[in-house]
């Protein structure tokens, strides 16, 4: 079921256009990865989803009904760059923040002080903002924005800043929210994370959807043609292989000619009585897909 309906958006700023002809979809429940280069769109369409401003043409669908201001109660978003009141204490911005969204300040403050256990920031209650490393400064902002509960959340390069014990914490929270059944929508560079908590991504290039799909999808639709094999014997030459590359001990990369089944493969290597102990098509990193997409022009069409 689709929570979030982004229909042939387009936006422009005087020449330049910032959105073109946009549309996707993003399904209840999932992790949903908003990619694209610096300049692509992506923020164009997080600020018009948080209606900050407004598409030039095109509507948003949010909750099965049309996008209006009531919604924005049910979205958290998390921007990229920090906006927290530098003089103010932890404890009172977060407060303040969870009551801009409805809470009372009992349930704000309850709410406040269980997050800052949960990212290790109780010793910082009554900090001020300013006092906060940058560190902390961000996990003071997903703990204000998660507190919220929200429906559908949007997380803008959230990862950023945090050491690597953090950036589990992190990914551990996004994963237990897909559990809870609650939507979120990531907007980062750091494909590892995409490939490791997407379910599908839909990716922006110069104003235009060009990626859109599941993870593996998209991974197999750039990939090139070659499959991974792990045997303690040497390979024969085989039929439909361009190039055999070893690439440790007992673990072979196979380079295929486009038109070879993978299968044929490995039934004359049985045939061969080759020793197989795995043999598997090699996806392409989603980092590379990145790469192919925003340096060669590279498209794929829909695949969710």
């Amino acid at each position: 079921m689709s929570l979030l309906r982004f229909e042939h958006l387009s936006k422009r700023y005087g020449d330049v256009v910032a959105l073109d002809d946009v549309s996707f979809t993003v399904s209840e429940g999932e992790v949903f990865g908003l990619l694209g280069p610096n300049g692509a769109g992506k923020s164009t369409l997080i600020r018009i989803l948080m209606d900050i401003i407004r598409a030039d043409t095109g509507r948003i669908e949010v909750f099965g009904e049309a996008h209006n201001r009531s919604h924005l109660d049910r979205i958290g978003y998390l921007p990229e760059e920090r906006g927290l009141y530098a003089k103010q204490k932890v404890i009172d911005v977060m407060v303040y923040l969870g009551r801009l969204k409805g809470l009372g300040r009992k349930e704000a403050r309850q709410r406040s002080l269980a997050w800052l256990e949960r990212f290790d920031l109780g010793h910082t209650v009554r900090w001020r903002i300013e006092r906060l490393s940058k560190g902390m400064t961000q996990k003071v902002q997903i703990a204000s924005v998660l507190l919220l509960e929200p429906e559908l959340c949007v997380l803008d390069e959230p990862f950023s800043g945090l050491d690597p014990v953090n950036v589990r914490l992190v990914e551990t929270l996004i994963e237990e929210r897909r559990g809870r059944g609650q939507t979120t929508i990531l907007s980062t560079h750091l494909m590892n994370q995409v490939e490791t908590l997407c379910d599908r991504v839909a990716m922006v290039h110069q104003g235009k959807r060009v990626v859109y799909g599941g993870v593996d999808e998209v991974r197999r639709a750039h990939s090139l043609p070659e499959v991974g094999v792990d045997t303690p014997d040497a390979l024969p030459t085989l039929a439909g292989v361009r190039e055999i590359a070893r690439e440790g001990e007992g673990r072979w990369r196979l380079h295929l000619f486009p038109e070879t089944d993978p299968q044929s493969v490995l039934a004359e290597l049985v045939r061969a009585g080759i020793r197989i102990e795995r043999f598997e098509r090699l996806l392409a990193p989603m980092a590379d897909v990145f790469i192919r997409v925003v340096e060669g022009g590279e498209r794929v069409q829909e695949a969710a």
